[in-house]
């Protein structure tokens, strides 16, 4: 019989998945499919969401976006791009939509079939911008259109209406300006350096070389001239002084040579006493130790001494209350409330059940033969059979339950928006005034970004000339909805919080988790509980564009290791429709947000279950392989 829960869907997922894993000939690539826009994050492809209808539009779009995003990572070097990729915004924007088409252009040629469902996949982004719409050129980018005509002139194929239109309106100028050039296109596709070189001498033609900055060819050639003026410079040294050992006139006057080593040596005296006087003067010390170098900064990140932050001034850590007026957290919460009245008793049943659970555990233990308290029903036998025996009695014993303090740690990113935030949100407030009756603390912080695709700290990147490796660009928000100190009954219309538009947006999970963990260390719990609760791999645009491709993901994986292997917090995730058993140790993953009450529910019984055994089958916690 087939279960309720099954998604029709996903068989086409999952062949959807391992077909572009072979395209991009790259067998760890993980998919997932998200609301977020499409795009790559370290291993990680995102593609559009397929619901369960399945509809044609759906299935095209998804099988468009996993043959280019393939393309993409087959064909492509962020080496190379990076290093011959132009600082101006205009010369950058058509460098990068050129190589794109190149890319999507070289997978048509050597896979004929992509050629197809990536013209869907331009098209729908295409309409979706209103390029069918437009009349003129200074209303299309002129990158998109250099990125269509390299498009139509690798592959020869005739370019959807709407993409067909924008390059129709910007044609002339391009083959005006550039013509020339693009007649060598064909013989610079299969090497990505040969047409990085090609694409910037068409920037150049299209008027806009004064966006290129240094060509790095010329710096390489540059440098190797200056190794080689050093060598010739020694060498000449050398022969001089070879020179003055084979000069016959120095032999035959050895008076001559005498007087000029004593007037040499003299000067060099004179000059080291100089020196002397003048550092004696500079550094004249008081007596005493000699004064310590101020420390160096430390780390951004305890589990990743490498992780660099451009610049944090920009981060903030805040209180929920504070990024909304009063009376805005209570119309939020109500609409969350309204939005959310149906699944709320159904989450209230598991509460309850979990509530049931913990109160049992602590008190279930009984001292028997006291001479007072409950009279002991199983002893009266005893009395019976001789009536000078005195009452025996029982206590009901309190055992030990461990003082414990629980954080929920929710991803407040942009592919969280909809139903999966608001049931995040509603079982956070459920679950924390459950925990609260048991005597368990509860904290409930957030973790986003405050812009999308960098901050002010990318600002200030850009203007310090775009230093190398710059570390993480965009600026951290980490919110605090609740401490663990603070009653629910005062912090319940924060969680309303989640639903003010345009609060979500990028996710740097390993700053967030370090943070939640540097907070749970500082409190005085014996026991602490930390559940993440996020929905993908991390992803911020302006950082992964400038770093390796993996440099969030790596950071990530550092902190977990490290909290996992201190063990001062018990640390459990919970991925929606994202498998974040490769990343977690103790992990669990649901396939729908409507599934994440119960999953919730069951991981922190299940923690509080005495019996090992008991945790593991209540928790079904999953080990990354």
């Amino acid at each position: 019989m087939k279960k309720a829960s099954d998604n029709p869907a996903d068989p086409f997922k999952k062949a959807l998945a391992e077909a572009t894993k072979v395209m991009a000939d790259d067998p760890e690539l993980n998919v997932a499919y998200s609301v977020d826009p499409s795009g790559m994050a370290g291993d990680t492809m995102r593609l559009p969401q397929v619901s369960r209808r399945m509809t044609r539009d759906e299935v095209l779009l998804a099988r468009g976006t996993a043959d280019a995003l393939a393309m993409q990572r087959r064909y492509h070097d962020d080496g190379t791009h990076a290093r011959y990729a132009p600082p101006g915004d205009m010369a950058r924007s058509l460098y990068e939509a050129m190589e794109t088409a190149r890319c999507e252009a070289m997978g048509a040629r050597d896979m004929p079939g992509t050629a197809g469902n990536i013209d869907v996949k331009i098209e729908a982004e295409a309409r979706r911008l209103g390029y069918d719409q437009i009349k003129q050129p200074s209303e299309a980018p002129l990158s998109v259109a250099a990125g269509y005509m390299i498009r139509h002139l690798a592959t020869g194929r005739d370019l959807p209406p709407a993409c067909d239109n924008v390059m129709e309106l910007w044609r002339g100028f391009i083959e005006n300006q550039a013509g020339d050039t693009l007649e060598n296109l064909q013989e610079k596709l299969s090497d990505q350096a040969e047409f990085a070189k090609f694409a910037r001498k068409v920037i150049e033609d299209l008027g806009y070389g004064d966006q290129l900055g240094d060509d790095p060819d010329q710096e390489d050639d540059d440098q190797q001239d200056d190794a080689e003026e050093d060598s010739e410079d020694q060498t000449d040294q050398d022969d001089a002084g070879q020179d003055d050992q084979d000069d016959p006139d120095a032999e035959a006057d050895p008076e001559r040579s005498q007087d000029e080593t004593q007037d040499s040596s003299e000067a060099q005296v004179s000059m080291d006493d100089l020196a002397e006087d003048e550092m004696s003067e500079e550094t004249d010390m008081p007596d005493g130790d000699a004064p310590l170098e101020p420390p160096p900064p430390p780390p951004a990140s305890e589990a990743d001494p490498n992780y660099t932050v451009y610049d944090g001034g920009f981060d903030e850590e805040i209180a929920a209350e504070d990024l909304a007026e009063p009376a805005e957290l209570e119309r939020l919460r109500a609409y969350l409330d309204q939005q959310l009245e149906p699944l709320k008793g159904a989450v209230s049943r598991l509460a309850n059940k979990l509530q049931r659970r913990l109160q049992a555990q602590q008190s279930r233990s009984w001292l028997f033969d006291m001479e007072e308290g409950i009279l002991d029903a199983g002893r009266l036998a005893r009395v019976v059979a001789n009536p000078t025996t005195p009452l025996s009695f029982k206590v009901e014993k309190d055992t030990e339950f461990r003082d414990t303090v629980v954080t929920l740690l929710l991803d407040n990113s942009g592919s969280m928006r909809g139903r999966p935030i608001s049931i995040a949100a509603i079982c956070a407030d459920v679950l924390a005034s459950t925990l609260e009756r048991c005597d368990v603390k509860v904290e409930v912080l957030g973790f986003t970004t405050r812009a999308w695709k960098g901050g002010q700290a990318r600002e200030k990147w850009l203007a310090e000339g775009r230093p190398q490796q710059p570390g993480r660009l965009n600026d951290l928000r980490h919110i605090i909805y609740k401490k663990a100190d603070a009653p629910m009954r005062r912090t319940k219309a924060n969680l309303g919080l989640m639903m003010k538009e345009g609060l979500l947006k990028e996710n740097i999970d390993g700053e967030a988790l370090e943070w939640a963990h540097r907070r749970m260390l500082a409190r005085h719990e014996q026991r602490k509980i930390l559940m993440v609760i996020s929905d993908g791999a991390p992803v911020d645009d302006s950082t992964l564009s400038v770093n390796p491709a993996n440099y969030l993901e790596k950071h990530l994986r550092d902190v977990i290791d490290m909290v996992e292997k201190r063990k001062q917090v018990e640390l459990i995730a919970i991925g929606i429709g994202h498998d974040v058993t490769r990343y977690y140790q103790h992990a669990v993953t649901i396939t729908d947000a409507e599934q994440l009450a119960g999953a919730m529910t069951e991981q922190l019984a299940g923690l509080f279950d005495q019996d090992p055994r008991a945790r593991a089958r209540m928790i079904g916690i999953k080990k990354a392989g």
